[in-house]
């Protein structure tokens, strides 16, 4: 577990390098590229990889963006062969955005309502 936290945190620390020199493009780039291991990986393998990227983000260095949060939860949900996608929605009254992490047609890393609240721009 502890170097899942630590692949995790090494990861916020490559999309903070994107985020910060305003280079969206490629850590979204990046996050769809991403390629799916082809080993099955079983539901608790996901409960372990979302529970090592929240380990990490608290003891990451800054506050956690759910973009950088979801977008390092995608890229080890398939390292460990789980086709999960990142979703980014946005809400219209009042104007806000957010992004989160599906996997087999289930909310993996947010409320599962997150849906209900938010229209979907685009998955990766």
């Amino acid at each position: 577990m502890s170097w899942l936290v630590l692949k995790a945190w090494l990861e916020l620390i490559k999309a903070e390098y994107f985020l910060s020199r305003g280079d969206f493009r490629r850590l979204y780039g990046r996050v769809r590229t991403f390629p799916i291991d082809a080993a099955p990986s079983a539901a608790k393998d996901r409960e372990l990889v979302c529970r090592a990227v929240d380990l990490a983000c608290a003891f990451y260095f800054k506050e956690v963006l759910c973009l950088q949060r979801s977008a390092v939860t995608s890229c080890l949900l398939r390292r460990y062969g789980i086709p999960a996608q990142m979703v980014i929605g946005v809400q219209q009254m009042p104007f806000r955005s957010h992004a989160w992490v599906e996997a087999d047609g289930e909310v993996i890393n947010d409320a599962p309502h997150v849906r209900d609240l938010y229209m979907v721009l685009d998955r990766c």
